[in-house]
């Protein structure tokens, strides 16, 4: 059976930089081992397959496949898609509810031209804390650098999930961000922490002024290398952000860039509110340009 498939590039207004993602449209009668081998065929770091909703009050139900595994929650595919509903719907600004194996999340999204737009989304569920990361010098060692290349301010690694969980690394420099380079035969007990590993880098230097954060993330168990954009990360960092008492009560907005070292700029906007000095809401947001459409075989 052919069916329809658009790909985008997310967290970018340009073709050819950003997250690539492909979003099938018409994915009724496949199971789950069928979405994971279309999945690893487009071998984007995400493949979305877009079906009916649940709730007839909700716009779309969507599942969420890297190359390896289906995920509950993640941020560039659930940009990318609403940007390509609304563009299917008809262009405009508008606001919906998709559904993601994490729960409902609230979209809105606003075309600015015939394959372009951008869309934000209310994170689904606040960040908690994911467990207990490891030590300094067993980080350092699985990304190839030095036990003084990690930590900052009041900053040390640390496990952060807004639904998928990771291992948050801040790393004191630009220089020791660029070197990273994740030992495999190592990296999975060391960062997973006994689940799936996934290590985000953060630094404060970044390579565009006006921008608050540098990061990379790697999750090579996941069949993602590295993540030219991860907004499922992003979704987190608040919780870490909040934890470590820089910001006051009130709203903050942030720009954070991924995916330079890879050559595919990415640029995430993260919005959150403190209350009482504890994390009340965060959202992320992003561009998306459509890039190829076509149909799969499958």
């Amino acid at each position: 059976m052919r069916r329809r498939f658009f790909t985008l590039d997310v967290f970018t207004a340009k073709r050819f930089a950003g997250n690539p993602l492909a979003v099938v449209l018409e994915p009724q009668g496949l199971d789950t081992a069928a979405m994971q081998l279309i999945a690893r065929e487009f071998g984007y770091p995400e493949t979305v397959f877009v079906l009916p909703p649940d709730n007839p009050a909700h716009r779309a139900k969507l599942r969420i496949f890297t190359p390896a595994t289906e995920l509950p929650f993640a941020g560039h595919p659930t940009v990318g898609t609403a940007v390509l509903i609304g563009r299917l719907d008809g262009g405009g600004s508008r606001k919906f509810v998709l559904e993601e194996n994490i729960g409902p999340v609230h979209c809105e999204i606003s075309l600015t031209g015939p394959d372009l737009g951008r869309a934000t989304f209310a994170v689904p569920r606040l960040p908690e804390r994911a467990g207990e990361a490891a030590d300094a010098a067993s980080i350092a060692a699985v990304l190839n650098l030095d036990a003084a290349d990690i930590g900052f301010d009041d900053f040390k690694p640390s496990r952060w999930s807004a639904g998928n969980p990771l291992t948050f690394v801040p790393l004191l420099s630009m220089a020791a961000i660029k070197r990273a380079r994740p030992e495999l035969t190592r990296f999975e007990p060391v960062i997973g922490a006994g689940g799936r590993a996934m290590a985000y880098l953060f630094c404060r230097e970044t390579t565009e002024p006006g921008h608050d954060f540098h990061t990379r993330m790697f999750a090579p168990s996941a069949g993602v290398p590295e993540d030219p954009a991860t907004g499922s990360a992003a979704a987190a960092f608040p919780g870490l952000l909040a934890a470590s008492g820089g910001y006051r009560d009130g709203d903050h907005s942030l720009r954070l860039e991924q995916g330079y070292e890879m050559g595919r700029p990415s640029l995430i906007d993260l919005s959150f509110t403190l209350h009482g000095g504890a994390l009340s809401a965060a959202s992320i947001g992003g561009d998306a340009v459509v890039v190829t459409e076509g149909a799969i075989e499958a």
